[in-house]
């Protein structure tokens, strides 16, 4: 338990103490804020090893009444899903601020404290079990981010970071509604306001179809404009575009994750029935979003909004999984958001060192740079190898559980879905291919690109560690995959239990119980004939 509190609280100590150093400490300032966050990994890495794999509950649970009128108190704790994305939220912080120490020239200190309480409020997110808990540290994470991008940002970081905040808040707004309401619910059934989410959870399933249809679109559209599922990505592409690099690798490392969590924790988990309903509609999305994200992706001449339309591509894929509702599904939806994370990310940081060169993200500037840069070459061709799903690699395990999932749901009744999805995968070789042609090989007289240097020590310790676990998950999954086992397959089962009897559930249990006895009792004809 201390170990998931030092994660969760000490980079809001960093934060504090950053206050109290002088402005003029830029080199004291930047290695503090590292140090800060690779003592938070430790932590997570201590409750990491204290996880028991083979419990589907939740672990490390610690609970404080904080407002007793509303029963709404410091609740959290840990289960398998949400423990790899606190341990990818705690790997990823360390190289982002090593990634700031070349890039951020002003306003030092402001930027760290700004990136410690970023993190601190993404932990907050992911380990919360209450739902008025999960809303304050949602909100949370609106102020840094809104200052990273609109601080730090490019020319149009003003536009992005305002364009952020209130895409965000308008779906925060509609959350903050229906936990209200669930509270309220709540109140009905056992005579008490609350906001425990151990109370709640075993509550929402009791609520009838058409309030629970309300309520679980009241969260949905709060986290599909986090996710950001299609058609409410239009945010996405900006904000990475004008955020620093440090902040294109958080924003799509775990800040996008927040969405994809919350579906699988609040949607799947309290609105079991209206999620097999509503399967069918989030899941068109989702597929539409991979095509479309990945049609969009090819005709960027920007290499950095090239990688954001990719992400909205790769988002769909887990949305679908995660709406197959299936072990195959949700853990490919589980996986793919570390996978996504690690390769996407490593793809920005590639991104902001050759930008950091040339100051400029166009492809037609490039041409010829694994010739002069051959070692970046290779950590560039590996993210990106890795974001194209080549086995071998994380992004293929994913992929391939997530459509699995999707062919095998008894909630979707049709392989459409899994179909389309899979053409994404051919999209995203396509352009990606592209972009590393352009950028990498061809020719370029420009001088500029002439002088660069390859990699500096500061870039191997941000591409080497990430690189490490892109190429462990793809070669030996059960690793990580073992700790979500559990949770998953106990997550699967409470939604199939709440919603046996639904027509389309029922009849795929009835059309596998009759291929179960045709394969045990052949009719009389059949054996004759053998």
């Amino acid at each position: 338990m201390g170990a998931l509190l030092a994660t969760l609280f000490l980079p809001l100590a960093g934060a504090i103490a950053l206050l109290f150093y002088d402005r003029e400490m830029g080199k004291g300032i930047r290695y503090s804020a590292l140090a800060f966050s690779l003592l938070t990994f430790v932590c997570s890495i201590f409750v990491w090893l204290g996880f028991d794999a083979s419990n589907p509950g939740l672990q490390f649970v610690i609970q404080q009444t904080w407002i007793p009128q509303f029963d709404a108190g410091f609740r959290i704790g840990l289960d398998g899903m949400s423990l790899l994305i606190v341990m990818l939220t705690t790997f990823i912080m360390p190289i982002s601020i090593l990634a700031s120490f070349n890039s951020i020239h002003k306003r030092q200190k402001e930027y760290y404290i700004m990136m410690l309480l970023l993190q601190f409020g993404m932990t907050g997110v992911f380990v919360a079990l209450d739902t008025f808990l999960f809303y304050v540290f949602w909100e949370v994470i609106l102020i840094p981010m809104y200052f990273l991008i609109g601080i730090w940002g490019g020319q149009q970081r003003i536009y992005a970071a305002v364009k952020f905040f209130l895409y965000t808040m308008v779906g925060s707004l509609l959350m903050l509604i229906a936990i209200i309401w669930l509270g309220m619910y709540a109140q009905e059934l056992t005579g008490s306001f609350t906001t425990n989410l151990l109370i709640l959870r075993d509550i929402g399933p009791q609520i009838p179809a058409e309030t629970q249809h309300w309520m679980f679109l009241a969260f949905a559209l709060s986290f599909c404009i986090k996710v950001p599922l299609f058609p409410l990505h239009t945010w996405l592409p900006d904000a990475h575009v004008q955020a620093p690099t440090a902040g294109s690798v958080i924003l799509a490392g775990v800040l996008l994750k927040m969405g994809t969590y919350g579906l699988i924790r609040f949607n799947l988990e309290l609105f079991p029935q209206a999620s097999e309903y509503f399967a069918p509609l989030l899941c068109t999305l989702a597929v539409v979003g991979i095509i479309y994200g990945a049609l969009v992706a090819m005709v960027q001449t920007d290499i950095k909004k090239l990688v954001a339309y990719s992400s909205v591509s790769h988002l769909g894929f887990i949305v679908l999984g995660i709406f197959s509702m299936t072990p195959e599904g949700i853990q490919g939806a589980i996986i793919q958001m570390i996978n996504h994370g690690l390769s996407t990310g490593a793809l920005f940081l590639c991104v902001g060192m050759l930008y950091e060169r040339r100051h400029t993200r166009e492809m037609s500037e490039y041409g010829g740079i694994m010739r002069i840069m051959p070692v970046f070459g290779v950590f560039f061709a590996i993210a990106m190898f890795a974001s194209v799903g080549l086995p071998g690699l994380n992004g293929f395990v994913g992929e391939y559980l997530t459509l699995l999932g999707a062919f095998r749901s008894p909630f979707l009744n049709t392989w459409v879905y899994a179909i389309v999805g899979a053409t994404g995968v051919i999209f995203a070789a396509v352009y990606l291919l592209i972009m590393f042609q352009r950028v990498m090989y061809g020719t370029n007289d420009n001088p500029k690109n002439q002088a660069l240097h390859d990699l500096t020590a500061n870039e191997w310790f941000q591409l080497v560690p990430v690189t490490i676990f892109m190429i462990w998950i793809g070669i030996h999954p059960p690793t990580f995959m073992k700790y979500s086992e559990q949770s998953t397959r106990a997550l699967v089962g409470k939604v199939e239990s709440a919603t046996r009897g639904t027509t389309a559930f029922t009849k795929e249990l009835e059309q596998r119980t009759t291929n179960d006895r045709a394969h045990l009792h052949p009719e009389p004809a059949m054996v004759e004939q053998h």
